[in-house]
C-alpha cells in the first residue's frame, strides 16, 4: 500500500517507559512512567498508551469531520471521543493493544450517528494503522 505523505511528524524517547518523549519543535515534551499495573512506580508521568488515546480521539474527529462531506451528517459542534487503550499479554505472545472510542454525538439521532462513526472508521489513519492487529470497539454515547 502507498501513502502520498502531506506531513510527517517527528518525536523521539529515551528511557523507554520511564524516560522522556518530546517533539523535535519543542511543543510537546513529557515525563513517561510505567503504570503500577504494568509493574512500575506510577505517579507523575505519562505512558504511550495515554499517548496513543490522546491522538486516536483527535484523529477520530478529523475523520468524522472528513465522514460529514460524505454523508452529508454534519458533526455537532460539541462532538467528543474519549479513547480507551488498554495493554496487555497476547495469546500468540508480546503484547497488544485493545482499544475503545466512545463517541459522543449530541443531537444527531442514532442512525446518523452509527453512519457517521462507521464512515469515519474507514477513513481514521489511526483505525486503518489498527485494522485487523488491534480489536477497535465503536460505542455511540
Amino acid at each position: 500500500m502507498s501513502v502520498e505523505v502531506k506531513y510527517t511528524a517527528h518525536a523521539s524517547a529515551t528511557g523507554g517507559r520511564d524516560g522522556r518523549a518530546k517533539t523535535d519543535d519543542g511543543s510537546l515534551d513529557v515525563k513517561l512512567t510505567t503504570p503500577k499495573e504494568l509493574g512500575g512506580a506510577g505517579g507523575e508521568g505519562n505512558n504511550p498508551e495515554q499517548l496513543f488515546a490522546m491522538g486516536y480521539s483527535a484523529c477520530f474527529i478529523g475523520a468524522m469531520k472528513a465522514a460529514s462531506g460524505q454523508t452529508k451528517i454534519k458533526v455537532p459542534n460539541d462532538v467528543s471521543v474519549n479513547a480507551e487503550v488498554g495493554i496487555g499479554p497476547r495469546a500468540a505472545g508480546g503484547f497488544g493493544l485493545a482499544v475503545t472510542l466512545k463517541v459522543s454525538l449530541p443531537g444527531l439521532d442514532k442512525a446518523d450517528a452509527e453512519k457517521l462513526v462507521e464512515t469515519a472508521h474507514t477513513i481514521c489513519p489511526y483505525s486503518n494503522a489498527t485494522r485487523g492487529n488491534v480489536d477497535v470497539t465503536t460505542t455511540i454515547a
